[in-house]
Protein backbone atom coordinates (compact mmCIF):
# COMPACT_ATOMS: atom_id res chain seq x y z
CA UNK A 1 0.00 0.00 0.00
CA UNK A 2 4.17 2.57 -0.78
CA UNK A 3 14.14 -1.20 -2.13
CA UNK A 4 13.82 -1.80 -4.72
CA UNK A 5 10.94 -4.06 -3.65
CA UNK A 6 9.04 -6.35 -6.70
CA UNK A 7 6.07 -4.54 -7.61
CA UNK A 8 4.95 -7.75 -8.49
CA UNK A 9 2.37 -7.89 -5.59
CA UNK A 10 -0.01 -6.37 -8.14
CA UNK A 11 1.60 -6.96 -11.34
CA UNK A 12 1.57 -10.75 -11.48
CA UNK A 13 -1.39 -10.63 -8.46
CA UNK A 14 -3.11 -7.68 -7.61
CA UNK A 15 -2.99 -4.50 -4.33
CA UNK A 16 0.73 -3.71 -3.65
CA UNK A 17 0.88 -1.66 -0.54
CA UNK A 18 0.87 2.04 -1.24
CA UNK A 19 4.67 1.69 0.33
CA UNK A 20 5.56 -0.27 -2.87
CA UNK A 21 6.69 1.66 -5.86
CA UNK A 22 6.16 0.46 -9.38
CA UNK A 23 8.48 -1.71 -11.56
CA UNK A 24 7.16 -4.21 -14.06
CA UNK A 25 5.46 -2.82 -17.18
CA UNK A 26 2.27 -3.79 -17.74
CA UNK A 27 -0.11 -4.86 -15.19
CA UNK A 28 -0.27 -2.56 -12.47
CA UNK A 29 0.50 0.78 -11.02
CA UNK A 30 2.36 0.60 -7.24
CA UNK A 31 4.83 -2.09 -6.88
CA UNK A 32 8.03 -1.32 -5.86
CA UNK A 33 8.75 1.55 -3.20
CA UNK A 34 12.01 3.15 -2.72
CA UNK A 35 12.44 6.04 -0.34
CA UNK A 36 15.87 7.16 1.52
CA UNK A 37 14.87 8.02 5.53
CA UNK A 38 15.42 11.49 6.13
CA UNK A 39 16.35 10.26 9.75
CA UNK A 40 19.45 10.85 11.99
CA UNK A 41 20.91 7.67 13.24
CA UNK A 42 21.37 7.01 16.76
CA UNK A 43 25.12 7.03 17.24
CA UNK A 44 25.65 9.97 14.94
CA UNK A 45 26.17 13.07 17.13
CA UNK A 46 25.61 16.50 16.56
CA UNK A 47 28.16 19.08 15.87
CA UNK A 48 29.46 21.30 18.30
CA UNK A 49 28.26 25.28 17.77
CA UNK A 50 30.82 26.83 15.50
CA UNK A 51 32.75 29.63 17.05
CA UNK A 52 33.28 33.42 15.86
CA UNK A 53 36.36 32.05 14.87
CA UNK A 54 35.28 29.15 12.92
CA UNK A 55 34.39 29.43 9.17
CA UNK A 56 30.84 27.99 8.38
CA UNK A 57 30.02 26.17 5.55
CA UNK A 58 26.53 25.10 4.56
CA UNK A 59 25.90 20.87 4.50
CA UNK A 60 26.41 19.75 0.90
CA UNK A 61 22.36 17.99 1.29
CA UNK A 62 21.24 22.17 1.67
CA UNK A 63 23.16 23.48 -1.19
CA UNK A 64 20.87 20.29 -3.71
CA UNK A 65 18.06 22.23 -2.25
CA UNK A 66 18.76 25.38 -3.57
CA UNK A 67 18.55 24.47 -7.24
CA UNK A 68 15.71 25.37 -9.57
CA UNK A 69 13.59 22.01 -10.19
CA UNK A 70 12.29 22.05 -13.69
CA UNK A 71 8.95 20.49 -14.75
CA UNK A 72 8.41 17.00 -15.62
CA UNK A 73 6.22 16.47 -19.35
CA UNK A 74 3.00 14.31 -19.05
CA UNK A 75 2.94 11.40 -21.23
CA UNK A 76 -0.68 9.62 -22.26
CA UNK A 77 -0.12 6.03 -21.35
CA UNK A 78 -3.55 5.13 -22.85
CA UNK A 79 -5.43 5.33 -19.91
CA UNK A 80 -4.81 9.00 -18.79
CA UNK A 81 -1.69 10.99 -18.12
CA UNK A 82 2.03 10.04 -16.61
CA UNK A 83 5.21 12.01 -15.47
CA UNK A 84 7.81 11.05 -17.95
CA UNK A 85 10.46 13.05 -15.79
CA UNK A 86 11.18 13.74 -12.12
CA UNK A 87 10.55 17.30 -11.66
CA UNK A 88 7.19 18.84 -10.41
CA UNK A 89 4.11 18.74 -12.08
CA UNK A 90 0.24 19.45 -11.65
CA UNK A 91 -2.57 16.86 -13.43
CA UNK A 92 -6.05 16.60 -12.79
CA UNK A 93 -7.53 13.36 -11.40
CA UNK A 94 -9.36 13.08 -14.08
CA UNK A 95 -6.98 13.04 -16.61
CA UNK A 96 -4.17 10.87 -14.85
CA UNK A 97 -3.79 7.75 -15.87
CA UNK A 98 -5.73 4.88 -14.13
CA UNK A 99 -5.54 1.14 -13.50
CA UNK A 100 -8.61 -1.17 -12.99
CA UNK A 101 -9.20 -5.43 -11.89
CA UNK A 102 -12.84 -5.35 -12.58
CA UNK A 103 -14.46 -7.68 -15.35
CA UNK A 104 -11.31 -10.30 -15.00
CA UNK A 105 -10.86 -13.77 -14.40
CA UNK A 106 -9.50 -13.52 -10.96
CA UNK A 107 -10.69 -11.54 -7.55
CA UNK A 108 -10.85 -7.76 -7.99
CA UNK A 109 -9.39 -5.28 -5.77
CA UNK A 110 -10.81 -2.05 -6.89
CA UNK A 111 -9.65 0.65 -9.37
CA UNK A 112 -6.51 3.58 -8.61
CA UNK A 113 -4.38 6.32 -9.81
CA UNK A 114 -1.00 6.88 -8.44
CA UNK A 115 -0.02 10.00 -10.43
CA UNK A 116 3.37 8.49 -10.94
CA UNK A 117 5.16 6.02 -13.49
CA UNK A 118 7.16 2.82 -13.89
CA UNK A 119 9.59 4.97 -15.21
CA UNK A 120 9.51 8.10 -13.02
CA UNK A 121 8.68 6.64 -9.30
CA UNK A 122 8.33 9.30 -5.86
CA UNK A 123 11.10 8.16 -3.91
CA UNK A 124 9.71 9.10 -0.58
CA UNK A 125 5.86 9.21 -0.03
CA UNK A 126 3.93 6.72 -2.10
CA UNK A 127 -0.20 8.19 -3.03
CA UNK A 128 -3.19 7.28 -4.69
CA UNK A 129 -6.55 7.37 -4.74
CA UNK A 130 -8.40 3.78 -4.52
CA UNK A 131 -11.92 3.30 -5.52
CA UNK A 132 -13.90 0.36 -4.30
CA UNK A 133 -17.29 -0.70 -5.22
CA UNK A 134 -19.16 -2.65 -2.60
CA UNK A 135 -18.15 -5.49 -1.14
CA UNK A 136 -14.89 -5.01 -2.89
CA UNK A 137 -11.87 -5.25 -0.93
CA UNK A 138 -8.51 -3.02 -1.61
CA UNK A 139 -6.37 -6.12 -0.76
CA UNK A 140 -5.97 -9.00 1.65
CA UNK A 141 -5.49 -8.26 5.70
CA UNK A 142 -2.19 -7.62 6.51
CA UNK A 143 0.44 -5.35 8.12
CA UNK A 144 3.51 -3.61 6.96
CA UNK A 145 6.76 -1.85 8.35
CA UNK A 146 5.67 1.12 7.39
CA UNK A 147 3.63 4.05 8.41
CA UNK A 148 0.55 4.72 6.14
CA UNK A 149 -2.30 7.22 6.05
CA UNK A 150 -5.98 7.03 4.92
CA UNK A 151 -8.41 9.69 4.19
CA UNK A 152 -12.17 8.76 2.45
CA UNK A 153 -13.36 11.28 0.23
CA UNK A 154 -16.46 9.85 -0.82
CA UNK A 155 -18.76 7.25 -0.24
CA UNK A 156 -18.54 4.65 2.12
CA UNK A 157 -16.19 1.43 3.49
CA UNK A 158 -15.79 -1.02 6.07
CA UNK A 159 -12.46 -0.86 7.85
CA UNK A 160 -11.16 -3.88 9.11
CA UNK A 161 -8.61 -2.62 11.95
CA UNK A 162 -7.03 -5.31 14.59
CA UNK A 163 -9.46 -7.61 14.93
CA UNK A 164 -12.49 -4.47 15.29
CA UNK A 165 -14.53 -3.12 12.33
CA UNK A 166 -15.60 0.38 11.22
CA UNK A 167 -17.70 2.07 9.15
CA UNK A 168 -15.90 5.27 7.07
CA UNK A 169 -17.79 8.18 5.75
CA UNK A 170 -16.37 11.27 3.73
CA UNK A 171 -13.67 12.63 5.86
CA UNK A 172 -13.18 10.11 8.40
CA UNK A 173 -8.92 9.54 8.48
CA UNK A 174 -7.64 6.55 9.49
CA UNK A 175 -3.68 6.65 10.37
CA UNK A 176 -1.95 3.27 10.44
CA UNK A 177 1.21 3.09 12.58
CA UNK A 178 4.03 0.52 11.11
CA UNK A 179 2.64 -3.05 12.06
CA UNK A 180 -0.87 -2.27 11.95
CA UNK A 181 -3.19 -5.08 10.33
CA UNK A 182 -5.61 -3.63 8.15
CA UNK A 183 -7.74 -3.90 4.98
CA UNK A 184 -10.68 -1.84 3.65
CA UNK A 185 -13.72 -2.80 1.80
CA UNK A 186 -16.40 -0.86 -0.48
CA UNK A 187 -19.76 -0.16 1.43
CA UNK A 188 -23.00 1.51 0.88
CA UNK A 189 -24.86 1.51 -2.33
CA UNK A 190 -21.67 3.42 -4.74
CA UNK A 191 -18.10 3.88 -5.37
CA UNK A 192 -15.90 4.56 -2.63
CA UNK A 193 -13.16 6.69 -3.19
CA UNK A 194 -9.99 6.33 -0.47
CA UNK A 195 -6.79 8.98 -0.67
CA UNK A 196 -3.70 6.67 0.78
CA UNK A 197 -0.59 7.82 1.34
CA UNK A 198 2.33 5.75 3.16
CA UNK A 199 6.10 6.26 3.68
CA UNK A 200 8.88 4.53 1.55
CA UNK A 201 11.85 3.61 3.40
CA UNK A 202 14.42 0.54 3.25
CA UNK A 203 13.71 -2.25 4.13
CA UNK A 204 10.25 -2.92 3.22
CA UNK A 205 7.99 -5.74 5.10
CA UNK A 206 4.77 -7.11 5.14
CA UNK A 207 2.68 -10.06 6.81
CA UNK A 208 -0.45 -11.24 5.88
CA UNK A 209 -1.70 -13.59 8.62
CA UNK A 210 -4.51 -16.23 8.20
CA UNK A 211 -7.54 -13.57 10.54
CA UNK A 212 -11.00 -15.59 11.16
CA UNK A 213 -12.44 -12.37 11.38
CA UNK A 214 -11.13 -11.06 7.81
CA UNK A 215 -12.07 -13.97 6.35
CA UNK A 216 -15.53 -13.37 7.20
CA UNK A 217 -15.19 -10.54 4.29
CA UNK A 218 -12.73 -12.60 1.89
CA UNK A 219 -10.23 -10.71 3.00
CA UNK A 220 -7.80 -13.59 4.29
CA UNK A 221 -5.37 -15.54 2.93
CA UNK A 222 -5.41 -19.22 3.32
CA UNK A 223 -1.81 -19.76 4.31
CA UNK A 224 0.05 -17.17 6.61
CA UNK A 225 2.93 -15.70 4.32
CA UNK A 226 4.98 -13.00 3.87
CA UNK A 227 5.01 -12.75 0.18
CA UNK A 228 2.89 -10.88 -1.94
CA UNK A 229 3.27 -12.85 -4.51
CA UNK A 230 2.04 -16.12 -2.66
CA UNK A 231 -0.80 -13.63 -0.61
CA UNK A 232 -2.38 -12.27 -4.13
CA UNK A 233 -2.24 -15.31 -6.29
CA UNK A 234 -5.90 -15.96 -6.76
CA UNK A 235 -6.26 -11.54 -7.47
CA UNK A 236 -6.67 -10.33 -10.80
CA UNK A 237 -3.98 -7.97 -11.91
CA UNK A 238 -4.17 -4.36 -12.68
CA UNK A 239 -4.40 -2.80 -16.18
CA UNK A 240 -4.55 0.71 -17.91
CA UNK A 241 -7.74 1.19 -18.02
CA UNK A 242 -10.53 3.76 -16.71
CA UNK A 243 -12.83 2.31 -14.05
CA UNK A 244 -16.24 1.09 -15.82
CA UNK A 245 -18.12 3.53 -13.22
CA UNK A 246 -16.00 6.47 -14.29
CA UNK A 247 -19.13 8.55 -14.62
CA UNK A 248 -20.27 7.95 -11.49
CA UNK A 249 -16.95 9.54 -9.27
CA UNK A 250 -16.75 12.54 -7.93
CA UNK A 251 -14.59 14.42 -10.37
CA UNK A 252 -16.03 13.02 -13.86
Amino acid sequence: MVGPRSRSARCTASRSPISVRVQSSSTSAAGTWSAIPNVRSKSEKRSPPSTASEPTTAPATTRSYTRAVSGAPLNDSGSGLAPAGDGWFVVNVRDTQWLTSENGEKKPSGSECSFESQEFEFPQLGIRLHVLEPGEPNGLYHSESEQEDFLVLSGECTLLVEGEERVLRPWDFFHSPAGTEHIFLGAGDGPCVILMAGARSEPWQVHYPVSEFAARYGASVDEETSDPRQAYAQFEPSRRERPSYWDRLPWA
